[in-house]
């Protein structure tokens, strides 16, 4: 009898990493459940990974809504006899204002989805992550989660908090077959991310990424994740901090004229 592929949870699949990990996993072998507020583009990502043989299905959802993600985890753990992995992607930038100036609104949206949200799947799978004995808890954090700059307070706040997060659960179910895994980008370049920063200033999107040669994809991320979360269950890759080679830090980053 051929053993059931191990399934994997991606929050935030609606496109950019998200999107990519979940294709990432696909072809490694995982049955990949999609989630994402935009139900239409994950059944969309659900369709295609479907028509190249992969085991892929769609939920809409928002991980700030804890009854929706209990409603959801109640389906999928019903469905699903073991899930393994759990990639916590669901995040975002909003703003670039200095402390000073800063919108309350925007700094209380960053935490509800970046720490609350990651907080909220977690605790609703860590339960049956346990189970499979052998799970896997991703939190895709940011550089942002281990280094300060100017006019990131917002975000940067959220991020430490999120990196926070996984290293105290780490601390907290240690001798428990579930290992934690922190990937930390830095400089990334996808559809959506710096626009929605910028509440769709396409000038100020581009302005993030100008003079860069390469900027990291989400495929070079989503690479990352799948590294870190095929090695052996016994290896746990605490955390990875991956940039682009022209970048050294969160505020050196060589540009071309």
């Amino acid at each position: 009898m051929t053993a059931a592929a191990p399934t994997a949870v991606v929050t935030g699949a609606s496109g950019g990493i998200g999107a990519a990990t979940a294709r990432q996993l696909a072809g490694a072998g995982y049955d990949v459940v999609l989630t994402a507020r935009r139900k239409d583009r994950v059944e969309a990502l659900a369709a295609e990974l479907r028509a190249a043989g992969h085991r892929a299905e769609a939920h809409a959802l928002d991980v700030t809504d804890r009854a929706a993600v209990d409603a959801f985890t109640t389906a999928l753990t019903a469905a699903h006899p073991s899930v393994d992995v759990l990639v916590n992607n669901a995040g975002g930038a909003l703003g670039a204002d200095p402390v000073a100036s800063g919108d309350p609104a925007e700094w209380r949206a960053m935490y509800e989805v970046n720490v609350l949200g990651t907080l909220h799947v977690t605790q609703a799978l860590l339960p049956a992550l346990t189970a499979s004995g052998a799970g896997t808890v991703v939190v895709l954090t940011s550089t942002a989660g281990h280094g300060t700059y100017e006019g990131g307070a917002g975000y940067v706040a959220a991020k430490h908090a999120e990196h926070v997060l996984a290293e105290t659960l780490r601390l907290e179910i240690v001798g428990t077959p579930v290992r934690v895994i922190e990937i930390a980008p830095g400089m990334v370049r996808t559809e959506g991310f710096a626009l929605t920063r910028f509440h769709g200033d396409e000038e100020k999107a581009a302005r993030v990424y100008a003079g860069v040669a390469e900027p990291l994809t989400a495929e070079d991320v989503a690479d990352t994740i799948a590294f870190a979360v095929t090695r052996p269950a016994h290896v746990n890759i605490d955390l990875l901090v991956v940039r682009p080679r022209a970048q050294a830090s969160n505020t050196k980053v060589h540009r071309e004229q």
